[in-house]
């Protein structure tokens, strides 16, 4: 845990007691500060209560006694209305901040030279982010990981002098992070999302402009017009500016050329890295993940050969594109996390020849947008409330089998995949989210995996 002390004797609001909120109610009251916390699910209530927390609504507070109000990121901020919570804090001018911003003031206060690595976009932060905390333990560095991959950030190790963070940020935690200040800041990419917690695509991307217009080093994915845009300005600035690539050459930066990670510097250009022969990084959106990666750890003072050798024995992010078994040219490939089409895209782009498992809670647009990737896919399995629906849009451009259960496709899939003896995919990616069979996305990965497990033959890459 890492108490707030820079709250020490303050009094101070708090509402959401989720994971991340009651988490950073004990932070804040091992520091010294005077909490009163409050949720809008009373079983939320009494689990604070029992652990310590004093609880009480937030409505009865003298606001004028207040010193600060501390947001949980899922609590509108903004749009689509402001939480009567935060209504109340403007209405007596008490700041609004969250965890990253409660983290950041602690770093700031207690070893603000120790490595800071904080990244945002709207696809790839959870890949990006745990690339970089495994290349840094990979060599050897006392790492720390949270934020919004899954770990809250106030539960992590206390800053102190050569311990490195690596800290993935939404947009909601950025917009409570004033004085969020990274070592190294990276923003991968914009593409719409949240418009309806930020009101506007502008507003969303000047939000996320935050984390990178504060960082020593801002690393800026310039692949879309948003961030290209973001990039200049920082530059105009005076900020330094690290751009990065998928497709484009650039002057200055890292790029990709196929799987090779080009750095250009001052008019020379040299391979920095090869991706190729990592299962785990393949397809052009793990080139920009790692591109971002590579250009983080040389800000923060990692090695080339240290950088390389981390890359290569990175075991991929759990439930997207994660190879978990092989029989003989047939890679199983669990990638659960694609709960919509255009999450689902980047595996379908990744490999030639695929034995495809989607289905589950259908998303708005179903998978018309995955059309140009058909003629990958030799044979669909589908599964949950979608199938009806997948199979009307694949029609007799895709061969395919109700299959119902995941269970059923994964064996149905890699007796076909069999059949075919070239070197295919058996490919979970099922554009859907999984509430009609399980409680979440990590939870269908897990029974892919198991059902993975239970072929014959099957060399499994991952434990079960």
């Amino acid at each position: 845990m890492i108490p707030v002390t820079t709250f020490k004797g303050k009094a101070v609001a708090l509402f959401g007691l989720g994971g991340s909120g009651l988490a950073t109610a004990l932070a804040l009251a091992a520091g010294g500060a005077d909490v009163t916390a409050w949720d809008d699910s009373p079983a939320s209530v009494e689990n604070a209560s029992t652990a310590g927390i004093r609880t009480g609504d937030l409505r009865n507070l003298d606001w004028k006694t207040i010193d600060a109000l501390v947001l949980s990121p899922g609590v509108p901020l903004t749009h689509p209305k402001p939480h009567w919570s935060a209504e109340l804090a403007r209405a007596a001018g008490v700041e609004i901040v969250g965890d990253v911003e409660l983290f950041v003031r602690e770093r700031r206060t207690h070893a603000p030279d120790c490595p800071f690595v904080a990244i945002t976009g709207t696809n790839g932060k959870s890949t990006t982010t745990a690339l970089i905390a495994h290349i840094l333990k990979a060599s050897g560095r006392d790492t720390q990981l949270g934020g919004n991959i899954g770990t809250a950030v106030l539960t992590l190790d206390p800053p102190k002098a050569g311990r490195f963070y690596v800290v993935e940020c939404s947009s909601y935690q950025i917009d409570l992070a004033p004085s969020l200040n990274p070592s190294a800041g990276i923003l991968l990419n914009l593409t719409p999302d949240h418009l309806d917690r930020h009101g506007s695509m502008q507003h969303y991307a000047d939000v996320k402009e935050r984390l990178v217009a504060g960082s020593k080093t801002a690393i800026v994915g310039v692949d879309d017009t948003f961030c290209e845009i973001i990039a200049d300005r920082l530059e105009r600035a005076g900020t330094k500016v690290v751009r990065i690539s998928k497709r484009n050459v650039l002057a200055d930066g890292i790029y990709a050329e196929g799987a090779r990670l080009i750095l250009a510097q001052s008019g020379a250009t040299r391979q920095i890295a090869d991706l190729a022969p990592i299962q785990t990084l393949r397809g052009s959106h793990n080139a920009q993940n790692a591109a971002a990666a590579v250009a983080a750890c040389l800000a923060v003072g990692v090695g080339e050969d240290e950088i390389r050798a981390g890359l290569a024995s990175f075991p991929g992010l759990k439930h997207r594109m994660q190879p978990v078994g092989r029989k003989g040219e047939t890679l199983f490939v669990n990638d659960s996390k694609a709960t919509n089409a255009d999450a689902a895209a980047p595996a379908l782009s990744s490999f030639e020849r695929i034995y495809w498992i989607a289905g589950g809670v259908p998303k708005e647009g179903g998978i018309a947008s995955l059309g140009s990737f058909f003629p990958k896919i030799a044979k669909a399995y589908l599964i949950g409330e979608a199938a009806a629906a997948f199979a009307e849009t694949l029609g007799g451009a895709v061969p395919h089998d109700m299959s119902g259960t995941l269970e059923r496709a994964v064996q149905d899939a890699a007796a076909d995949a069999e059949r075919d003896g070239g070197s295919v995919a058996v490919l979970l990616s099922p554009a859907c989210a999984s509430f009609d069979q399980y409680k979440n996305f990590e939870v269908r990965g897990d029974a892919f995996v198991k059902h993975v497990a239970a072929l014959p033959g099957v060399s499994m890459l991952v434990a079960v």
